[in-house]
C-alpha cells in the first residue's frame, strides 16, 4: 500500500501503455492523491508531469506527496474538462491518462458523503465550490427526475418505487444523511447478500454522485478535443469504474479510429479494455471494477 492508503488501480498497466519511459510532458487529468503520477516521476527522470484535479483537498494532499519532485510538476485546481481550452503546448505531450474514479480519501472521508457504508452528510460534492450537494437532488427532485436519474446513472431496477418512497419520506421528515438515505433503500430494495453482487445502494450513490458532479456530461467530447490536439504517437489512457463511463469511452474511441469521411486520429492499443488481477483485487478490492482502455495518437 502506497502512502495516504491510496493504491493507484491498474499501476503496471497505466506505465506500460503509457510507455513512461520517453521524454516529455504527462498529463494526469484526474491527480487524486497522485499515485500514477508519483510513479511517472519515479521512472523517468525526464518526464514532467501536469496534474488536474476538481477536489482541492486532494489536491493538497497530492502536492505534498509529490513534493520530491516539484521541479517536474505543475498542479491546478481544475475541472479536467477544460483542459482542452487552457494555454499548454501539446506539442510536448507524450500521455494523457484520466482515472475516473473516486480515492479512498474521498470515499472514506465521512464528511464528504460519498459512501453509505459512513454516516455523514448528503454532499457528494467533487468541487467544494459548487453550491450543488446530494441533499438538493433527494430533496428537492420531483419523483419522475428522481426515477430517472436512479434508472440512468444507477441502472436500478427499483428506481420508480425509490423515489416514491424517498419523496414519501421526505414529507414528513428531510433526508439529511448517508445513513438516512441508505435506510430508505434497504426498506425499498430489501436486499441480501449474494456473491458477485454489490449492494444496491452502491448504484443508487452512484446514481446521486454522478448527477451532483455532473460526470457523464461532455466526457466524449472531451475525449475528442484532448485527442485531436495532442501531437503524434501520444498515448490516451482512461480507466473507468462502471458500464456508463466504459461505454462512451469504447464508442468515442471506435469512431475516432474508424472514420468513414477523413483519415482515422487513433490507433486503440485495447482490444477489450484491462482489469485488474486477482492479485491486484485482494490488495485493493476498489480494483475489481477497474476498466483501462488506451489509445494512441496517429
Amino acid at each position: 500500500m502506497s502512502g495516504n492508503g491510496h493504491i493507484p488501480v491498474l499501476l503496471k498497466d497505466v506505465l506500460e501503455f503509457l510507455d513512461v519511459h520517453r521524454e516529455g510532458v504527462y498529463i494526469d487529468c484526474t491527480l487524486g492523491l497522485g499515485g500514477h503520477s508519483l510513479k511517472i516521476l519515479q521512472t523517468n527522470p525526464k518526464a514532467h508531469v501536469i496534474g488536474f484535479d476538481i477536489d482541492e483537498k486532494s489536491l493538497i494532499l497530492a502536492k505534498e506527496r509529490l513534493q520530491p519532485f516539484a521541479d517536474r510538476l505543475s498542479l491546478y485546481h481544475s475541472d479536467y474538462r477544460y483542459i482542452p481550452d487552457l494555454n499548454i503546448d501539446f506539442s510536448e505531450i507524450k500521455g494523457i491518462l484520466i482515472d475516473l474514479g473516486m480515492s479512498s480519501f474521498q470515499l472514506d472521508s465521512p464528511e464528504r458523503g460519498f459512501s453509505y457504508l459512513h454516516d455523514g452528510p448528503l454532499d457528494m460534492r467533487m468541487d467544494q465550490r459548487n453550491n450543488f450537494t446530494a441533499s438538493k437532488v433527494i430533496n428537492k427532485y420531483s419523483e419522475p427526475k428522481l426515477a430517472q436519474v436512479f434508472r440512468d446513472y444507477g441502472e436500478l431496477r427499483q428506481a420508480k418505487r425509490l423515489a416514491h418512497e424517498i419523496v414519501s419520506r421526505r414529507k414528513r421528515d428531510k433526508i439529511e444523511t448517508t445513513h438516512q438515505l441508505f435506510q430508505v433503500i434497504e426498506d425499498v430494495c430489501r436486499w441480501r447478500p449474494q456473491k458477485g453482487k454489490s449492494h444496491p445502494a452502491s448504484r443508487v450513490f452512484q446514481a446521486i454522485r454522478i448527477e451532483v458532479n455532473q460526470e457523464l456530461k461532455n466526457l466524449s467530447s472531451f475525449l475528442e478535443r484532448i485527442i485531436l490536439k495532442s501531437p503524434k504517437i501520444a498515448r490516451i489512457l482512461v480507466i473507468s469504474f462502471h458500464s456508463l463511463e466504459d461505454r462512451i469511452v469504447k464508442q468515442t474511441f471506435v469512431r475516432l479510429a474508424v472514420q468513414n469521411d477523413h483519415p482515422a486520429s487513433i490507433r486503440i492499443l485495447t482490444k477489450k479494455p484491462i482489469t485488474a488481477s486477482e492479485e491486484e483485487i485482494v490488495s485493493n478490492f476498489r480494483a475489481r471494477s477497474a476498466k483501462l482502455r488506451a489509445a494512441e495518437r496517429i
